[in-house]
């Protein structure tokens, strides 16, 4: 008597019903906190799409005052994003790559910023790189430079809250990187800088350009650590997150024009990474 062997999915495959969970009635005790959990999130959201003035949104985006802050913010944003780049991809690839005493302790610090209170965040910096602060007296003493309230804050404050996005990235595009090829370029007499650049960067791009981007939309929507350390000057400081805390008390059609920018890009991004994030489901 033969006994009939349940079906095997192929390696790397889940069946439909490990993918949909079990089948049955809905339980609605888990329902409906979950509907009202959904619209929590995307009534707020409809909200501002109903009260958009859609009639005169092309002269409300053609604004001096909104062009300035669209402007300063796609510029302080990109720069702030190559300095994390330049400084976070080494980071990651130190905390991914390397065995150090106190490793733990490094990685829980890159992570600070993005559980520590923005403004908590920029009178930190302050401290550190204000004309008084630790750094700042110096370069001031030194070099005559003074960063905050001045476009160059916006940029260090931007990418101080936004690094750890890109540095947990790229740690986690490395540690799924397969280290093999690494040490087969070693082997052939390829030095480490060799390796990095020729072998380790092409394998984990896809990483650098999501963290990247994370990293850029972070920087774009920073608003409590840019007010702190650099102030709401427009044309110097002002971003759009700033602009639409100052529209929102004298002009709130333009605070939601400005909104609407901000949440289209928020949109195109996550689109934009749907894909990447689905993939490792």
């Amino acid at each position: 008597m033969t006994t009939a062997t349940p079906p095997v999915s192929a390696p790397g495959r889940t069946s439909g019903r490990e993918r949909g969970g079990v089948p049955g009635r809905l339980p609605w005790p888990l329902v409906i906190p979950a509907l009202i959990g959904l619209a929590f999130l995307v009534l707020p959201l409809a909200g501002l799409l109903v009260r958009a003035p859609w009639s005169t949104l092309p002269q409300r985006l053609a604004e001096p005052q909104v062009l300035q802050a669209l402007r300063l913010s796609l510029v302080t944003a990109t720069v702030a994003t190559a300095v994390c780049l330049l400084l976070g991809v080494p980071l990651a690839w130190l905390l991914a790559r390397t065995a150090f005493p106190g490793r733990r302790l490094i990685r829980a610090l890159v992570t600070v910023p993005l559980v520590l209170p923005p403004v908590v965040g920029g009178v930190a910096l302050l401290l550190v790189l204000g004309r008084r602060g630790l750094i700042g007296s110096w370069l001031e003493a030194a070099f005559g430079l003074s960063l905050p309230f001045t476009t160059a804050g916006v940029v260090v404050a931007e990418a101080f809250v936004a690094m750890p996005f890109l540095v947990i990235s790229v740690e986690g595009a490395l540690r799924a990187a397969d280290a093999r090829f690494e040490e087969a370029a070693a082997t052939l007499g390829a030095s480490r800088w060799t390796v990095f650049r020729r072998v380790t960067l092409p394998m984990i791009a896809p990483g650098v350009a999501a963290g990247a981007v994370l990293c850029w939309a972070r920087a774009l929507g920073e608003f409590g650590a840019t007010i702190t350390f650099a102030g709401n000057f427009p044309g110097t400081t002002q971003t759009m997150p700033l602009a639409v805390y100052l529209a929102l008390e004298t002009e709130p059609e333009a605070a939601v024009v400005l909104s609407l920018v901000l949440l289209s890009v928020s949109v195109v991004i996550l689109a934009g990474l749907r894909e990447r994030w689905v993939s490792r489901i």
